[in-house]
Protein backbone atom coordinates (compact mmCIF):
# COMPACT_ATOMS: atom_id res chain seq x y z
CA UNK A 1 0.00 0.00 0.00
CA UNK A 2 1.36 3.38 -1.15
CA UNK A 3 1.71 6.38 1.20
CA UNK A 4 -0.92 8.53 -0.47
CA UNK A 5 -3.67 5.42 -0.72
CA UNK A 6 -2.60 4.99 3.47
CA UNK A 7 -3.21 9.29 3.54
CA UNK A 8 -6.32 8.79 1.89
CA UNK A 9 -7.48 6.09 4.04
CA UNK A 10 -6.67 7.70 7.66
CA UNK A 11 -8.62 10.99 6.40
CA UNK A 12 -11.74 9.39 5.53
CA UNK A 13 -10.78 7.79 8.87
CA UNK A 14 -10.82 10.65 10.93
CA UNK A 15 -13.82 12.43 8.57
CA UNK A 16 -16.21 9.60 9.98
CA UNK A 17 -14.63 10.25 13.66
CA UNK A 18 -15.86 14.11 13.14
CA UNK A 19 -19.02 12.62 11.72
CA UNK A 20 -19.26 10.31 14.94
CA UNK A 21 -18.89 13.17 17.25
CA UNK A 22 -21.82 15.20 17.48
CA UNK A 23 -23.86 11.98 17.34
CA UNK A 24 -22.02 10.58 20.42
CA UNK A 25 -22.51 14.48 21.73
CA UNK A 26 -26.19 14.31 21.55
CA UNK A 27 -26.44 10.93 22.83
CA UNK A 28 -24.59 11.54 26.33
CA UNK A 29 -26.99 14.50 26.67
CA UNK A 30 -29.43 12.09 27.11
CA UNK A 31 -28.28 11.11 30.82
CA UNK A 32 -25.53 14.14 31.56
CA UNK A 33 -24.74 17.58 30.95
CA UNK A 34 -22.63 19.75 28.66
CA UNK A 35 -20.48 20.65 31.38
CA UNK A 36 -19.24 16.83 32.39
CA UNK A 37 -19.26 15.43 28.48
CA UNK A 38 -16.74 18.68 27.46
CA UNK A 39 -14.84 18.24 31.04
CA UNK A 40 -14.83 13.96 29.62
CA UNK A 41 -14.20 14.30 26.54
CA UNK A 42 -11.05 16.63 26.63
CA UNK A 43 -9.94 14.20 29.36
CA UNK A 44 -10.42 10.81 26.92
CA UNK A 45 -9.00 12.68 23.85
CA UNK A 46 -5.82 13.97 26.16
CA UNK A 47 -4.77 10.15 27.04
CA UNK A 48 -5.85 9.31 23.92
CA UNK A 49 -3.22 11.16 21.81
CA UNK A 50 -0.70 11.00 24.84
CA UNK A 51 -1.28 7.22 24.34
CA UNK A 52 -0.22 7.86 20.74
CA UNK A 53 3.10 10.01 21.37
CA UNK A 54 4.22 7.53 24.00
CA UNK A 55 4.07 4.58 21.62
CA UNK A 56 5.40 6.58 19.25
CA UNK A 57 8.41 7.63 20.71
CA UNK A 58 7.57 11.30 20.68
CA UNK A 59 9.34 13.52 22.80
CA UNK A 60 6.92 16.14 24.66
CA UNK A 61 9.23 18.73 25.09
CA UNK A 62 9.51 21.89 23.10
CA UNK A 63 11.62 25.01 23.44
CA UNK A 64 10.04 27.92 25.47
CA UNK A 65 9.72 29.97 22.39
CA UNK A 66 6.48 27.76 21.38
CA UNK A 67 4.61 27.92 24.59
CA UNK A 68 3.05 31.41 24.63
CA UNK A 69 1.55 30.09 20.97
CA UNK A 70 0.54 26.86 22.25
CA UNK A 71 -1.41 28.16 25.01
CA UNK A 72 -3.49 30.55 22.64
CA UNK A 73 -4.23 27.88 20.12
CA UNK A 74 -5.47 25.48 23.49
CA UNK A 75 -7.02 28.09 25.55
CA UNK A 76 -8.96 29.55 22.18
CA UNK A 77 -9.12 26.46 19.87
CA UNK A 78 -10.55 24.37 23.06
CA UNK A 79 -11.24 26.41 26.13
CA UNK A 80 -13.35 28.74 23.96
CA UNK A 81 -14.33 27.23 20.41
CA UNK A 82 -14.48 22.95 21.05
CA UNK A 83 -16.81 24.34 24.18
CA UNK A 84 -19.03 26.33 22.12
CA UNK A 85 -19.67 24.09 19.64
CA UNK A 86 -20.12 20.98 22.40
CA UNK A 87 -22.71 23.66 24.13
CA UNK A 88 -24.67 24.83 20.21
CA UNK A 89 -25.18 20.65 20.38
CA UNK A 90 -27.08 20.73 22.60
CA UNK A 91 -29.85 23.16 20.49
CA UNK A 92 -29.46 22.42 16.94
CA UNK A 93 -29.25 19.18 14.67
CA UNK A 94 -25.75 17.51 13.96
CA UNK A 95 -25.81 18.88 10.25
CA UNK A 96 -26.14 22.10 11.18
CA UNK A 97 -23.18 22.03 13.54
CA UNK A 98 -21.45 20.37 11.27
CA UNK A 99 -21.16 22.26 7.55
CA UNK A 100 -21.00 25.35 9.86
CA UNK A 101 -17.90 24.08 10.97
CA UNK A 102 -16.44 22.92 7.40
CA UNK A 103 -17.24 26.35 6.97
CA UNK A 104 -13.79 27.52 8.51
CA UNK A 105 -11.68 27.90 5.40
CA UNK A 106 -13.37 30.80 4.41
CA UNK A 107 -12.23 32.56 7.67
CA UNK A 108 -8.70 31.05 7.14
CA UNK A 109 -8.60 32.68 3.66
CA UNK A 110 -9.29 35.75 4.87
CA UNK A 111 -7.26 35.95 8.18
CA UNK A 112 -4.53 34.37 5.93
CA UNK A 113 -4.54 37.66 3.31
CA UNK A 114 -4.81 40.18 6.51
CA UNK A 115 -2.53 38.41 9.07
CA UNK A 116 -0.01 36.55 7.10
CA UNK A 117 0.54 39.40 4.20
CA UNK A 118 1.96 36.37 1.87
CA UNK A 119 -1.40 34.77 1.39
CA UNK A 120 -2.96 36.37 -1.97
CA UNK A 121 -6.57 36.04 -2.12
CA UNK A 122 -7.37 34.89 -6.20
CA UNK A 123 -10.59 34.77 -8.11
CA UNK A 124 -10.91 31.21 -7.12
CA UNK A 125 -10.33 32.09 -3.52
CA UNK A 126 -13.84 34.63 -3.87
CA UNK A 127 -15.55 32.24 -5.72
CA UNK A 128 -15.33 29.46 -2.76
CA UNK A 129 -16.08 32.16 0.00
CA UNK A 130 -19.27 33.01 -2.56
CA UNK A 131 -20.42 29.35 -2.44
CA UNK A 132 -19.49 28.40 1.48
CA UNK A 133 -21.74 31.57 2.30
CA UNK A 134 -24.33 30.45 -0.16
CA UNK A 135 -23.93 27.11 2.23
CA UNK A 136 -24.37 28.42 5.51
CA UNK A 137 -27.43 30.23 4.58
CA UNK A 138 -29.00 27.43 2.63
CA UNK A 139 -28.36 25.04 5.99
CA UNK A 140 -29.08 27.87 8.91
CA UNK A 141 -32.21 28.41 6.84
CA UNK A 142 -33.44 25.08 6.51
CA UNK A 143 -36.20 25.77 4.27
CA UNK A 144 -37.11 28.48 1.48
CA UNK A 145 -40.07 30.22 3.37
CA UNK A 146 -37.42 30.68 6.10
CA UNK A 147 -34.96 32.41 3.64
CA UNK A 148 -37.03 34.20 1.62
CA UNK A 149 -38.23 36.10 4.92
CA UNK A 150 -34.17 36.14 6.01
CA UNK A 151 -34.90 33.88 9.30
CA UNK A 152 -31.56 32.42 9.10
CA UNK A 153 -29.86 30.78 11.88
CA UNK A 154 -30.62 30.60 15.22
CA UNK A 155 -28.60 31.07 18.72
CA UNK A 156 -27.13 27.88 18.27
CA UNK A 157 -25.61 28.28 14.52
CA UNK A 158 -24.16 31.86 15.76
CA UNK A 159 -22.66 29.74 18.60
CA UNK A 160 -20.80 26.73 16.25
CA UNK A 161 -20.08 30.22 13.71
CA UNK A 162 -18.26 31.71 16.33
CA UNK A 163 -16.60 28.44 17.57
CA UNK A 164 -15.63 28.08 13.73
CA UNK A 165 -13.74 31.41 13.30
CA UNK A 166 -11.72 31.19 16.69
CA UNK A 167 -10.62 27.43 14.59
CA UNK A 168 -9.59 29.74 12.17
CA UNK A 169 -7.21 32.27 14.00
CA UNK A 170 -5.46 28.73 15.60
CA UNK A 171 -4.65 27.47 12.40
CA UNK A 172 -3.48 30.66 11.12
CA UNK A 173 -0.86 31.14 14.43
CA UNK A 174 -0.18 27.27 13.60
CA UNK A 175 1.10 28.14 10.24
CA UNK A 176 2.96 31.29 11.73
CA UNK A 177 4.31 30.45 14.49
CA UNK A 178 4.44 26.19 15.09
CA UNK A 179 6.14 24.87 11.84
CA UNK A 180 8.88 23.97 13.43
CA UNK A 181 6.98 21.28 15.70
CA UNK A 182 5.68 17.71 15.14
CA UNK A 183 1.67 17.84 14.14
CA UNK A 184 1.17 15.58 16.97
CA UNK A 185 3.12 17.65 19.51
CA UNK A 186 0.93 20.46 18.78
CA UNK A 187 -2.29 18.47 18.96
CA UNK A 188 -1.20 17.03 22.72
CA UNK A 189 -0.45 20.95 23.48
CA UNK A 190 -3.69 21.91 21.85
CA UNK A 191 -6.28 20.10 23.98
CA UNK A 192 -3.42 20.25 27.06
CA UNK A 193 -3.84 23.52 28.69
CA UNK A 194 -7.36 24.29 27.68
CA UNK A 195 -8.33 20.75 29.08
CA UNK A 196 -6.05 21.43 32.36
CA UNK A 197 -8.35 25.18 32.85
CA UNK A 198 -11.67 23.91 32.61
CA UNK A 199 -11.21 20.88 34.46
CA UNK A 200 -9.54 22.74 37.62
CA UNK A 201 -12.71 25.20 37.22
CA UNK A 202 -15.11 21.70 37.01
CA UNK A 203 -13.26 20.20 40.53
CA UNK A 204 -13.80 24.05 42.13
CA UNK A 205 -17.12 24.69 41.87
CA UNK A 206 -18.73 21.38 40.98
CA UNK A 207 -17.61 17.79 39.81
CA UNK A 208 -17.54 15.68 36.72
CA UNK A 209 -19.49 13.02 36.80
CA UNK A 210 -19.31 10.13 33.83
CA UNK A 211 -22.66 8.58 33.95
CA UNK A 212 -22.42 7.12 30.74
CA UNK A 213 -20.02 5.43 28.10
CA UNK A 214 -21.19 7.88 25.79
CA UNK A 215 -18.46 10.25 27.70
CA UNK A 216 -15.51 7.74 27.19
CA UNK A 217 -16.14 6.72 23.30
CA UNK A 218 -16.59 10.89 22.61
CA UNK A 219 -12.88 11.32 23.87
CA UNK A 220 -11.58 8.04 22.12
CA UNK A 221 -13.44 9.21 19.26
CA UNK A 222 -12.02 12.98 19.07
CA UNK A 223 -8.26 11.69 20.23
CA UNK A 224 -8.38 9.35 16.90
CA UNK A 225 -9.93 11.29 14.37
CA UNK A 226 -6.87 14.01 15.57
CA UNK A 227 -4.08 11.22 14.98
CA UNK A 228 -5.53 9.94 12.04
CA UNK A 229 -5.87 13.49 10.47
CA UNK A 230 -2.08 14.31 11.31
CA UNK A 231 -1.35 11.49 9.79
CA UNK A 232 -2.97 11.93 6.71
CA UNK A 233 -1.53 15.68 6.49
CA UNK A 234 2.23 13.84 6.54
CA UNK A 235 1.11 11.78 3.66
CA UNK A 236 -1.15 14.04 1.28
CA UNK A 237 -1.34 17.27 -0.16
CA UNK A 238 -3.63 20.06 2.34
CA UNK A 239 -5.82 20.35 -0.76
CA UNK A 240 -6.41 16.78 -0.94
CA UNK A 241 -7.01 16.62 2.45
CA UNK A 242 -9.47 19.62 2.32
CA UNK A 243 -11.52 17.99 -0.14
CA UNK A 244 -11.43 14.01 1.41
CA UNK A 245 -13.17 15.86 5.17
CA UNK A 246 -15.77 17.16 2.60
CA UNK A 247 -17.16 13.66 3.57
CA UNK A 248 -17.70 14.67 6.76
CA UNK A 249 -21.26 16.32 6.17
CA UNK A 250 -22.62 13.37 4.01
CA UNK A 251 -21.36 11.36 7.07
CA UNK A 252 -23.14 13.14 9.43
CA UNK A 253 -26.17 13.76 7.99
CA UNK A 254 -26.44 9.61 7.62
CA UNK A 255 -25.44 9.34 11.18
CA UNK A 256 -27.80 11.99 12.59
CA UNK A 257 -30.81 10.51 10.48
CA UNK A 258 -29.99 6.24 11.57
CA UNK A 259 -29.33 7.32 15.17
CA UNK A 260 -30.92 10.53 15.93
CA UNK A 261 -34.02 10.27 13.06
CA UNK A 262 -32.72 13.88 12.12
CA UNK A 263 -33.40 14.48 8.65
CA UNK A 264 -32.62 17.09 5.64
CA UNK A 265 -34.39 19.30 4.55
CA UNK A 266 -33.97 19.93 0.30
CA UNK A 267 -33.05 23.30 0.83
CA UNK A 268 -30.02 22.16 2.92
CA UNK A 269 -28.94 19.36 0.76
CA UNK A 270 -28.48 22.29 -1.81
CA UNK A 271 -26.41 23.68 1.09
CA UNK A 272 -24.51 20.73 0.84
CA UNK A 273 -23.74 20.44 -2.71
CA UNK A 274 -23.01 24.56 -2.28
CA UNK A 275 -19.97 23.40 0.49
CA UNK A 276 -19.06 20.50 -2.08
CA UNK A 277 -18.62 24.23 -4.46
CA UNK A 278 -16.47 26.35 -2.23
CA UNK A 279 -13.88 23.52 -1.04
CA UNK A 280 -13.37 22.88 -4.55
CA UNK A 281 -12.88 26.70 -5.61
CA UNK A 282 -10.93 27.72 -2.76
CA UNK A 283 -8.37 24.41 -3.26
CA UNK A 284 -7.61 25.78 -6.69
CA UNK A 285 -4.76 28.01 -7.94
CA UNK A 286 -4.12 30.50 -10.63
Amino acid sequence: MTDKTKGVLVVLGASVMWAIEPVVVKLSYQTTDVSSTFATRALFCLLTILAYLLIKRIDLRIEKRYLPKLIYVSLVGTLFADLMYIYALSKIPVINAVLIGHMQPIFIVVMGYLVLKTDRITRFDYLGIFFMIVAGLLVTSRDLQNLLRLRIGTVGDLYVLLATIAWATTAIVARKYLQGLDAAIIAFYRFLFGTAVFVAYLTATSTIEVTNVYQIILGVVIGTGTILYYEGIRRIKAAQVGALELSTPFFAAMLGYAVLRESLTPLQLCGMLSLLGGIYFLSRKE
